[in-house]
């Protein structure tokens, strides 16, 4: 194939190497696009065992399916991998210059963001170590698991409600305000239909596996906790290239069209950092849309050149 990226020394740069990172750089290595993979090997969902929901892999390591997913795609002759942090991003005459952590840098045509978000939790006592284990935010990936057996889900405003009334299709759910808001009539109505107690008593700390021990005292039992995250992008690239976001329920998250393109032209985005929330099956969907788009933009460069 014609070479596509002109003087720069990649034709892709895929910065992020999890679940959505390798979906992506694996449609373009199958393009026989040079590509760069630059991965600081910080998954989000690192804290989580095992994987859920996704297709011929529930309940699969999760580090695993990263990791048979790095060896499958440096199988592919044009794919080069950076152990590395990306820590600035600009253009560069028709592409882009990305800096890396250990004081180099690298050059491609195309971008493709997949550096995920950080998760912040409550300030509540016991809660962060638990995270991934018995304390989670995706039913989908989680709920199943707790066998319909008690569970809690910690308010952090209005917003919970959400999973108040998802989570009682897992268990049995005792909805935890926590002084964080107090449920009007309608949705007092609806937190019964739903058969969801409600506890206003303050979470004092989170105890044994995802005991609930509140401030009176009283112990409840937990087979598992739900908590709403705030998220915040995991790196600054975005924002340095002066890609557009949108303000989503926990956090605000790149925007993208139908083809995970940003509102910067040649750079694309897909996994968490493109969406409101995600799973893996998602972030392996919208990886596989960023790679083929991003591939067929170097195409219509090549047919109509500037």
């Amino acid at each position: 194939m014609k070479n596509k990226s002109g003087n720069a020394e990649f034709d892709v740069i895929v910065v992020g190497g999890s679940y959505a990172g390798l979906s992506a750089a694996l449609q373009l290595a199958r393009a026989r696009c040079r590509v760069l993979v630059i991965d600081a090997n910080r998954r989000r969902n690192r804290y989580a065992h095992r994987s859920h929901g996704f297709l011929t892999q529930d309940g699969s390591e999760a580090a695993a399916i990263a990791a048979d997913g790095r060896t499958q795609l440096q199988a592919y002759p044009t794919v080069a991998w950076a152990n590395d942090t990306a820590i600035g991003a600009a253009a560069d005459g028709d592409g882009f210059r990305i800096t890396l952590g250990d004081g180099g840098s690298v050059s491609g045509q195309r971008l493709v963001l997949a550096t995920g978000v950080v998760d912040t939790l409550p300030p509540v006592d016991g809660l962060q170590e638990r995270w991934g284990k018995s304390v989670f935010h995706c039913p989908y990936c989680h709920g199943y698991e707790l066998n319909e057996g008690e569970i809690g889900v910690l308010a952090v405003g209005a917003l919970s409600m959400h999973h108040a009334l998802m989570l009682p299709d897992w268990g049995r759910v005792t909805f935890l305000l926590n002084g964080t808001f107090e449920p009007d009539a309608a949705q007092l109505a609806a937190l019964e239909r739903r058969s969801v107690s409600v506890e206003r008593t303050p979470v004092a700390r989170i105890d044994g596996a995802a005991d609930v021990v509140l401030a009176d005292g009283r112990r409840l039992p937990m087979a598992g906790l739900f908590v709403a995250s705030r998220t915040d992008s995991a790196s600054p690239l975005a924002s340095q290239l002066g890609c557009a976001f949108e303000d989503g329920p926990i956090g605000a998250f790149v925007a993208t069209d139908a083809q995970q393109a940003t509102s910067v032209p040649g750079v694309f985005c897909c996994g968490d950092l493109a969406r409101a929330t995600g799973n893996v099956a998602f972030a392996v969907a919208e990886g596989a849309m960023a790679g083929v788009a991003a591939h067929r933009s170097l195409i219509a460069e090549l047919n109509h050149p500037a």
